[in-house]
């Protein structure tokens, strides 16, 4: 699996000079990787996995991760502005929707970190920074995404939820092809981030996101519940939020277990 990803990033005219390691089964990608890192790994290092037995999504919410779909963890140790760095979530999400679009699947991103078409979950975004003992900081990108995935196979309570690229298409890219897709697409994204800073990663992520702009949205942050007009994202990445006392709220994604419309 290694060198079919190598070889296809190689169609894509990027040669990949860190490692790429391919597991049939780990516990959550993400936690490997961070390992990794703690162990000195160099940055663009990526793990792919078969299938996840503790997959995470944010909050440790559990993912459900069964085998032939994409479970890809990359280690970067980026060099960026603090605005820049944490907009590297939403880029990430830029890339995957990106990648899905090259199998003809319309994926819209829903901040700060889903990756749905029409109202069902497609993939998914965690981002996981943490700073070193030399106070050098390491960014672990994990990206989840339904390839072959049978909705009607998951727990009833997901069923209606979730959706796949086969489901969209009646076509599965395969793991080693999703995977490349994936890195080359978020390597554009880091270095456009890298050279320009957050604008144009944040003009593409809202060119492809929910059309939920001027609507009433409900945020979970923590115990508390925000309710507002969703009017769009600042320049650090933040959901500007309209509040009915006519102040307005920037949200940070860390700060968000949920984000929906206003029922």
């Amino acid at each position: 699996m290694e060198a079919d990803v190598r070889r296809l990033l190689n169609g894509r005219g990027r040669e990949w000079s860190a490692p790429i390691q391919w597991l049939e089964s780990a516990g959550s990608t993400n936690g490997l990787m961070k390992e990794s890192a703690r162990a000195g790994a160099p940055a663009w290092s990526a793990i792919v996995a078969g299938r996840q037995t503790a997959g995470r999504g944010r909050q440790g919410r559990a993912w459900l991760s069964p085998a032939g779909n994409l479970f890809l963890s990359v280690l970067l140790r980026p060099e960026l502005a603090p605005a820049s760095a944490g907009v590297l979530p939403l880029a990430a999400g830029v890339a995957a929707a990106e990648a899905a679009g090259e199998w003809g699947v319309d994926g819209r991103l829903k901040w700060p970190n889903d990756l749905l078409v029409g109202e069902r979950k497609l993939g998914g975004v965690l981002v996981e920074a943490s700073v070193g003992n030399e106070g050098r900081g390491t960014v672990v990108v994990g990206v989840g995404m339904n390839l072959g995935l049978d909705p009607a196979a998951a727990p009833p309570e997901l069923r209606g939820a979730i959706t796949s690229v086969r489901v969209e298409t009646g076509r599965d890219p395969g793991v080693a092809v999703a995977a490349a897709a994936v890195l080359d697409r978020l390597a554009v994204w880091y270095d456009a981030l890298a050279r320009d800073g957050p604008p144009a990663v944040l003009t593409a992520w809202r060119a492809r996101s929910v059309p939920w702009w001027g609507q009433a949205v409900e945020a979970r942050c923590g115990d508390a519940v925000l309710r507002g007009v969703a009017r769009g994202l600042d320049g650090r990445g933040a959901l500007i939020l309209d509040l009915a006392d006519g102040s307005q709220r920037a949200v940070f994604s860390g700060e968000v277990r949920e984000l929906r419309l206003e029922s």
